[in-house]
């Protein structure tokens, strides 16, 4: 029997320092960490997830924790909110010019550039591997899971139109590739994937 660390152990610890070190708050960051992941989450959301509701399960803390990061992120003028097309009760927020113009000195742009530096081959497995890991922690802990359309087991399309049927809606195809909170995984797809990635 070894005292060394499992592969799974290491691998566990490294995502969590990793995480770490890319929330970490020098002296200069205009807004903290849940901030910038509030206001990164709205510039990578479809129109029916730029909800605070939405931003919380992404998140994982309450309402009002996230309505309280939201607000502070519109008093800023970074958000801008707007009553939902689809249900006139809720509101969507949508990030301002002065939000785009902040998000490019996101300190996340450092963990970025370190990933472009692996290539685009190793760039795409980590990503399905982590959108694996992602998908599988978020089953077994009952939490909501994110992803985008074109992964997703409701999406639907045609030569002309995309469609979600979770919605009952047509999707604009600017919506396709961002975040979804309605996402639901295609049970095959990470095995078609593993296996293209084996041929």
């Amino acid at each position: 029997m070894t005292d060394e660390p499992q592969t799974s152990d290491q691998i566990a610890e490294l995502l969590v320092h990793l995480g770490r070190a890319a929330r970490s708050e020098d002296t200069g960051s205009f807004l903290t960490a849940a901030q910038w992941t509030c206001l990164r989450f709205f510039a990578r959301a479809n129109g029916s997830t730029r909800t605070p509701s939405a931003f919380a399960s992404f998140q994982a803390t309450t309402r009002g924790t996230a309505s309280q990061i939201v607000k502070s992120l519109e008093r800023q003028g970074l958000v801008s909110r707007s009553r939902s097309d689809r249900d006139r009760r809720s509101v969507c927020f949508d990030v301002t010019e002065h939000g785009q113009q902040m998000l490019m000195q996101d300190p996340l742009r450092d963990v970025i550039a370190v990933i472009d530096s692996l290539g685009a081959a190793e760039g795409a497995r980590l990503l399905r591997t982590l959108s694996r890991l992602t998908s599988a922690l978020s089953a077994r802990r009952d939490l909501p899971c994110f992803g985008t359309c074109q992964d997703c087991s409701h999406f639907g399309s045609t030569q002309d139109s995309a469609y979600c049927a979770c919605m009952a809606a047509d999707l604009a195809e600017t919506d396709i590739s961002k975040l979804c909170a309605s996402y639901a995984p295609m049970p095959d797809l990470h095995d078609k994937e593993t296996r293209n990635a084996a041929s």
